[in-house]
């Protein structure tokens, strides 16, 4: 949200101050609404403290998918693409997505086409998405186009989904463990010490390591919150540097059970999207150059670069796959076919419904698998605190005895 400063009138007389609204013409019409009849406006300078921070794409996919399928829905009621935004504007929830549809709609009034006022925004409006409007344009079945992006989001939406909610479980799990161990190792174990000293007998090995531990953590807990922040620190950074973040994504997809499953979910986001953007008529050196961009991986982005290169040389476009561990042998085979029969679009449609089958089989098994797994990993690492503190608990008694 901006900030604007005005100055205006209303029945009381002058009046002077700021509103918060998405654009100037809905500052305007806020003020309309209270009474005021504006004099002058302007729009306050945004500074680090009221700059909206974001990671990414600021507008959520699901939020994304219900902005296209009301779209389509508007345009093939012969609504205007201009009104359409307007209203749009207005129903969505997200305020990044309100604010860039406002001065989309701007642009619009001022005859500028739909795709050259969302190719402004690109930190909402992908290269595909910006593509295919293009075509959508031309072609003149903008709604059709906006109906087939609508599905194709959707299903990478419920992809990244299944993929997202399998590597988070155990994710979640492994902090709450590792928050309970230091918990214990704080807190509870330290009361115990001052008992385990006036024994004054032998303590077992298991009782002297956890002792140890705890005594580390009362000391040196903000080395381990320091080594945390590093580790997050140091993923942020990778994921900003393009030479970083290949071999991040490199040991990601290598990475046992979990790297499978992340390899078929890229596949499937990427086979998705070339065959929507095949289907629109988007020329495939272009496609391709787009798919290199909006992948989210730079292990198969790379490989995309080399088949984009192969292409230009008149070669195929699977040779560079063929070559490479990431792409297995029914991607490249079935694409294959698709170039020598004309009928590329629909072979990478199967490939992707293929690969979208397979990521939620795999994940379905992983959870079921994983949670017993983590389960009993917490109950084992709280396990073994609760047994160092009641073996010469154990002990003393029996002396007693």
């Amino acid at each position: 949200m901006a900030k604007f400063k005005y100055s205006g009138r209303d029945r009381k007389g002058k009046r002077q101050g700021t509103v918060n609204a998405a654009s100037k013409r809905e500052a305007l019409e806020k003020l309309r609404e209270q009474g005021i009849r504006v004099i002058e406006m302007n729009e306050v300078p945004e500074t680090l403290l009221t700059k909206d921070i974001s990671f990414g794409n600021p507008v959520k996919l699901q939020d994304f998918v219900i902005y296209l399928r009301q779209f389509a829905t508007l345009i093939k009621a012969g609504v205007t693409v201009v009104e359409a935004t307007s209203i749009l504007s207005y129903q969505t929830e997200s305020k990044a997505l309100k604010r860039a549809l406002l001065e989309v709609e701007q642009e619009l009034r001022e005859g500028n086409p739909l795709s050259d006022a969302v190719s402004k925004h690109k930190k909402i409006f992908n290269p595909m998405f910006v593509n295919m409007l293009k075509a959508g344009e031309v072609s003149g079945n903008l709604d059709v186009t906006l109906e087939r992006l609508a599905d194709d989001f959707e299903k990478q939406h419920h992809t990244r989904q299944k993929v997202v909610s399998a590597l988070t479980y155990p994710m979640v799990v492994g902090a709450i463990a590792i928050l309970a161990v230091i918990f214990l190792l704080v807190t509870v174990v330290p009361k115990f010490v001052q008992m385990f000293n006036d024994m004054g007998a032998e303590l077992p090995a298991i009782t002297k390591f956890v002792l140890s531990a705890s005594k580390f953590m009362q000391s040196f807990w903000w080395l381990v919150a320091l080594i945390f922040i590093l580790i997050y620190l140091s993923f942020m950074f990778m994921k900003k540097n393009i030479k970083a973040k290949y071999y991040l994504d490199y040991a990601l997809l290598r990475m046992p059970i979990f790297g499978k499953l992340m390899q078929k979910g890229v596949l499937a986001r990427m086979m998705r999207t070339l065959s929507t953007l095949f289907s629109s008529s988007v020329p495939i050196l272009q496609a391709m150059s787009i798919i290199e961009k909006v992948v989210e991986n730079e292990v198969i982005s790379k490989v995309i670069r080399e088949s984009r290169v192969s292409l230009e040389k008149g070669r195929s476009m699977t040779e560079p796959m063929n070559k490479h561990w990431a792409f297995p042998p029914l991607v490249t085979q079935m694409i294959s076919i698709g170039e020598e029969t004309g009928a590329l679009d629909a072979m990478l449609a199967k490939i992707a419904e293929f690969y979208e089958k397979e990521v939620e089989t795999a994940t379905d098994k992983l959870k079921s698998l994983i949670e017993p797994i983590m389960i009993v990993l917490l109950a084992g690492l709280v396990g073994v605190i609760v047994m160092a503190i009641m073996v010469p608990m154990f002990s003393m008694y029996d002396q007693m005895s």
